[in-house]
Order: structure tokens, then C-alpha cells, then sequence
């Protein structure tokens, strides 16, 4: 059995050049080139093996953690990686570590709110892991609302200080990655008082640990949170609390690019526009998303080639029986999930430009973009990360009981996966964020203020309003005018229902706090266009062959036909679009399902995993799905025995009948 592709079959039914696809998913060859290296290069180093985890207990997985931290930069250091490659490398290791909170938020908050001496000081040592830097905002008592932060950073004149400390338990910070056990340093976030003044949260540079034996410094109180929820999964993750008692740190450690504090204690805003935050924002969305289409493709890939080796039913006079793919049923929840993996990743590029074309107008001090940007990113961060943890449990259902299995890689996907659904903004809260700025421009259509970005259809307001689909076959469904129209008429009725429901309450905010469940689902409906907008706008560009661009369109067109088929309230609600048209996309749906059948596990080998990525006797490249399964079951500690532990005292009297009856 090993050795043979039991996949072969399906692989040879593809209408398209997967080498083509693969670029494509990559974004490019050099990125696809990067890739496919780096990934066999871990796939091949023996320090990087995982398939242990679940077995590991805490102290054990978080030493292993340790250790191919420092083995990934060892090797770092010895190829000399480029920043690209080092972060592939860590990608692919796959393990939730402090790294992560390192190059992702210490790093980045430093480059984004210090002073340009500030950048040479701190990122010249965290550059080269000199020191390890965490990201230490959300606290026990608050997370989504920043502004209720607790921590003080109270300016002492006499000795040119900063005094940090936690008032209230509540205070404590609680949750940043890296800071339970790792991190030397950390960019705290606490309210800054000077001269008696509360000047709000800002950004400061503190030392927690000695850099000679990693002891906390003194008035530090410091752990880590406690296990989290999985197997493996984040709790290779020291997620920790942190406390200070008047800890004092020189007044110069106070992140200062966009405000300072003199030596008199004055607070001085700088020149640099406080919307050059928003720049930052923008980018640690776009790796959220990027991070979604990651996670769901992974997902996907597990449960689109157990479909395929799995059979269930159907077999007639001893034939063979029916592989699980082939049933509609299956196809109705698989296929709309490859279908979002590919939607979420093209959006996921679209917000790199996006995040380019921000920086370039902020340097220029062009600030006109930044609400709709800002918007924008908030809801498609909740947007796809909703859609990922929901898409990932699916999948984990599509695979049958096999699917709850450890080994299947999905158990541990979907509790490494579903934090995001919080951190970086609680997705409700981010779409209240959306439908705050799709109420405004509502209220501004008709002063002569362009919408601008992504609102821009809502210009063309009095013909949404009273437009009616055009689509009379089910094969109008496959125009794409048509089905943006859709999605747009939807879209602005539903945030111009909002509005006017809101113009009934005399205090606005009131009206907010009532309507806030149909305000989400207009952010909804509004993120969703942008998604179906930036895939079909990635269609009209040269990506590869006819048969590679056949796929993306069927592909483009599942995704949005399903979620019109998942929305049909709004849409009939709204009169976007009538019951027929709702039945003609059904039918479109069900031949679409039809064409990418014999693709899809072609489809789901453009996303280049390796085995050892995947981590998944499930999602095999092979296929060799149920020896492995037993494989797995023997490394199992509980098999190490034929006779478990404890049979003599509690097993054996219980057969035996030898128990003592207890007297009531």
C-alpha cells in the first residue's frame, strides 16, 4: 500500500493545470518558489515533528515549542533567510509560539509609534532576538473597549520617570502572547498621567525580565494564564498575566512618534498625524485575513481528499460502493468552503494593495480614504474569520466520526483557528464598527460627498433602490453584473432600512443599542459584496490558462450563489431579487457543484501542503487513509499495555462481583 496514489484516479479527472494554479494561489512564481522550498525544507527536519503533540503534556509541548523556536532561528541564521523566507519557515513549523507576538505586534507597534531614535535603539536588539518583545494591551477587565484600560503610566518630574502600575486586579494585563514565560519586554499599554491629567492610553517600552537569568524585575508580578481549550493546539502558547506595582521606567520608553512628555512633564502631540495608527491597523488585518484563507484551505484540503477515499452506501449486485464526495449533500457543504478559501485569499491580496495605497496616501497626508479603509478591513477581518471557524467544524463533520479524531488534524485546527474570532477586535463588535460608517454615508448621499472605495456603489443609490434583476435563466446567474447588482441592491436597502429606522429615535445612540442586531447583518451583507466584488475583479486579470481561469469562475460563482442561497431572506426582504430568480441560482448552484466534482481534489492540491503541514491521516496526499488511522491508534500511550493501569484494583473486583456493598 505505500508507495501507491489512491488519489491518482481523481487527480487524472482535472480540466486545469494545477502547476498553473499553484502560482496563482501563491500570487506569483517567485512567492509560490519561496514557498514549495521552505515548506520542504521543514517538512524535512526532523526537530520540526509534530504528529506528537497531543501526547505531550504542557511543560513538555512548551519545552518542544522552545526548541524549534531556537533551531528556526539557527537556521535562520546559518541560510541566511530573507525577512520572506524566515517568515515562511515559521509559517510552516506551525506551532503557535512567542515568536509570532514578537514579529508581529512588538516589532510592528515599535516601527509604527516610536521616534525614529526610539526604532534604532529597540529594533537594532529585537531584530536579532536580543531581546524578546510581547504586545500587552487587553486586560482582565477589558479587551474590545481600549479606552477603558486600567493601567496608569503616572509622569514623575523629580526623577524623569514614568510610574507604571496595575490599580485594580481588573487591570492586570491578561492574554498577550509570549508574556507567561518568554518575553523580556513588552510594549504596555497603560493611561498616561502628567500634571495631575489623564491623557489617555499610549504605548511604553518596559523591561520585565533580566536579561542575565530571566528572573522578573522587581515589583513585576508575572505567569502564565492557565491551559486553553485543545490538544496541541495554542497551548504551546504561553498566554500570560502581568502586574505592576509602581514600576518606574524612564521617561524616554514612552512610544513617542505621535505625542511626547518633556522633562517638565508637558504633554506635546507631535506633527505626525495620529492617523498614521490606522496604517498599522491595516496591515495586521490583512494577515488576519490572509491567515483565514490559510486555515480554511487547510481545512478544506483534509476534508475534500477524506471525501474522495471515503465510500458509504450505493453499492448494487457487490459492486463497489458510492464515494462520499459524489453525494449532493456533501457537495452542498464542501464546495461552498473551497469556494470561500479562494474568495478569502484574493481579498486577502486585494487588502495588501490596499494596505500599500494607505501608507502611500498617509506619507502624503491624504487622509480621505482612511474611514472607508478602516471599515473596510474591521469587517472583513470578522467577516472571514467568522466564516473560517464555522467553515473548519464543518469540515471536521464532513469527515464523519474519523473527523473527531486527534490524528484527522482538525480538532487541533479549530481550537489553534477560533481565538481569532476575538483577538485584533470581537468580530460583532468590529461589524458595529462597519455599520456605524455605512450609517454615516447613508446620511451624506445626498449632500454631494462622493462615497469613496468600497462604498462607492452607494452612489448610484437611486438606481439601486429601485432596480429589478434582469435574470430570466439560470444561466444569467453566471454574468457578473448581474449578480454584483444583486448583492449591491441588497446591500444598500438594507443599510438605508437601518438608517431610516434609526431617524425614528430621538437619541441616535439609543436607536443604535435597539437596532444593533439588523445593523450587523447590513455590515454583513455590505462585507460580503466586497469579497464577491474582488474576486470577480480578480477573473478579469490574466491568471493563467482557460482552464485555471474555468475554475476560478465556477468557483467565484459558488461562493456568491451560496450565500445568496444562505441570505434568501434578505434578498427576497429587499425585493433584490424574486422567488423564481431565488430558484433559477439553485439550479445554477447545483451545476456548478456538477463541474467542480471532478476537479476539486485537483483544486485542493493547488494549495502545495505537505503532509507535514497538514498534519492529517485524513488529508494524505496518498490517500492511504486507513492504515495509517491504525498506525496512529498503536502510538496511543494507552496501548503500551495490553492490560491497562489500574485493572487489578478497579476492573477485576467489578467482574469479580468482589466490591463491597456500601449500607445505605
Amino acid at each position: 500500500m505505500e508507495g501507491i496514489d489512491h488519489l491518482a484516479d481523481e487527480r487524472n479527472k482535472a480540466e486545469f493545470d494545477v502547476d498553473e494554479m499553484k502560482i496563482v494561489w501563491a500570487g506569483s512564481r517567485h512567492a509560490f518558489e519561496v514557498s514549495d522550498r521552505i515548506a520542504r525544507l521543514v517538512a524535512t527536519d526532523p526537530v520540526f515533528e509534530k504528529s506528537d503533540r497531543a501526547r505531550l503534556s504542557r511543560k513538555e509541548l512548551f519545552k518542544s515549542t522552545l526548541k524549534k523556536c531556537a533551531h528556526a532561528w539557527k537556521r535562520i541564521i546559518e541560510l541566511r533567510l530573507t525577512e520572506e523566507e524566515a517568515g515562511r519557515l515559521r509559517f510552516f513549523v506551525d506551532q503557535p509560539a512567542f515568536v509570532d507576538l514578537h514579529w508581529g505586534m512588538f516589532v510592528p507597534a515599535i516601527k509604527g509609534q516610536g521616534t525614529e531614535e526610539q526604532q534604532q535603539k529597540w529594533l537594532s536588539l529585537a531584530n536579532k532576538m536580543q531581546i524578546i518583545g510581547c504586545y500587552a494591551q487587553t486586560e482582565l477587565g477589558h479587551g474590545s473597549n481600549v479606552q477603558g484600560l486600567e493601567t496608569t503610566a503616572t509622569f514623575d518630574p523629580k526623577t524623569d520617570e514614568f510610574v507604571i502600575h496595575s490599580p485594580t486586579q481588573t487591570s492586570s494585563k491578561w492574554w498577550p502572547g509570549g508574556l507567561g514565560k518568554v518575553s523580556t519586554h513588552a510594549v504596555v499599554y497603560a493611561r498616561l498621567i502628567t500634571d495631575g491629567k489623564d491623557y489617555g492610553v499610549h504605548g511604553f517600552i518596559v523591561q520585565l525580565r533580566s536579561l542575565e537569568d530571566h528572573s522578573p524585575l522587581p515589583n513585576i508580578i508575572v505567569g502564565d494564564i492557565g491551559t486553553k481549550m485543545g490538544n496541541g493546539a495554542y497551548n504551546s502558547m504561553d498566554n500570560g498575566f502581568l502586574m505592576f506595582d509602581q514600576v518606574r521606567i524612564p521617561r524616554d520608553q514612552m512610544l513617542m512618534r505621535l505625542a511626547r512628555v518633556t522633562r517638565e512633564g508637558k504633554y506635546v502631540p507631535s506633527d505626525v498625524p495620529k492617523q498614521l495608527m490606522y496604517g498599522t491597523m491595516v496591515y495586521v488585518r490583512q494577515t488576519i485575513v490572509a491567515d483565514a484563507s490559510n486555515a480554511l484551505s487547510r481545512a478544506v484540503c483534509i476534508a475534500t481528499r477524506y471525501s474522495a477515499v471515503r465510500r458509504q452506501f450505493g453499492a448494487r449486485n457487490g459492486g463497489i460502493e458510492t464515494q462520499v464526495i459524489d453525494y449532493k449533500t456533501q457537495q452542498n457543504r464542501l464546495f461552498p468552503l473551497l469556494a470561500s478559501a479562494y474568495a478569502f485569499r484574493f481579498v486577502g491580496e486585494w487588502l495588501k494593495w490596499l494596505y500599500t495605497d494607505v501608507t502611500a496616501r498617509l506619507q502624503a497626508s491624504d487622509f480621505s480614504t482612511l474611514p472607508e479603509a478602516h471599515a473596510c478591513t474591521a469587517g472583513l477581518k470578522s467577516l472571514t474569520t467568522t466564516a473560517t471557524a464555522d467553515g473548519i467544524e464543518e469540515c471536521r463533520k464532513l469527515c464523519g466520526g474519523h473527523g473527531y479524531l486527534w490524528c484527522s488534524g482538525l480538532p487541533e485546527l479549530f481550537a489553534v483557528y477560533v481565538p481569532a474570532c476575538t483577538y485584533e477586535g470581537d468580530n460583532i463588535v468590529l461589524q458595529l464598527q462597519v455599520a456605524r460608517f455605512l450609517m454615516k454615508t447613508v446620511s451624506q448621499l445626498g449632500s454631494g460627498k462622493a462615497p469613496v472605495g468600497t462604498t462607492a456603489y452607494m452612489a448610484r443609490a437611486q438606481h439601486l433602490l429601485q432596480c429589478r434583476s434582469g435574470v430570466q435563466k439560470a444561466e444569467d446567474w453566471l454574468n457578473p453584473a448581474a449578480v454584483v447588482e444583486a448583492f449591491e441592491a441588497r446591500a444598500l436597502r438594507m443599510a438605508v432600512a437601518c438608517a431610516k429606522n434609526l431617524s425614528k429615535f430621538e437619541n441616535q445612540e439609543q436607536g443604535f443599542s435597539e437596532l444593533l442586531a439588523e445593523l450587523v447583518e447590513a455590515a454583513i451583507a455590505h462585507c460580503q459584496l466586497i469579497v464577491i466584488s474582488k474576486f470577480i475583479a480578480k477573473l478579469e486579470q490574466d491568471i493563467g490558462g482557460k482552464g485555471v481561469k474555468k475554475q476560478l469562475n465556477n468557483l467565484c460563482y459558488i461562493y456568491a450563489l451560496h450565500i445568496l442561497h444562505k441570505h434568501l431572506g434578505d434578498f427576497l426582504s429587499t425585493n433584490s431579487i424574486t422567488p423564481k430568480q431565488a430558484s433559477l441560482a439553485n439550479d445554477q448552484l447545483r451545476s456548478l457543484y456538477s463541474q467542480v466534482r471532478p476537479n476539486a481534489v485537483a483544486l485542493v492540491d493547488a494549495f502545495n501542503y505537505t503532509d507535514h503541514y497538514l498534519n492529517s491521516v485524513l488529508g494524505r496526499y496518498d490517500g492511504n487513509v486507513y492504515p495509517k488511522l491504525f498506525e496512529e491508534a498503536w502510538k496511543d500511550p494507552l496501548n503500551d499495555s495490553v492490560v491497562p493501569d489500574g485493572y487489578q484494583e478497579y476492573i477485576r473486583p467489578l467482574i469479580k462481583q468482589q466490591l463491597r456493598t456500601a449500607r445505605l
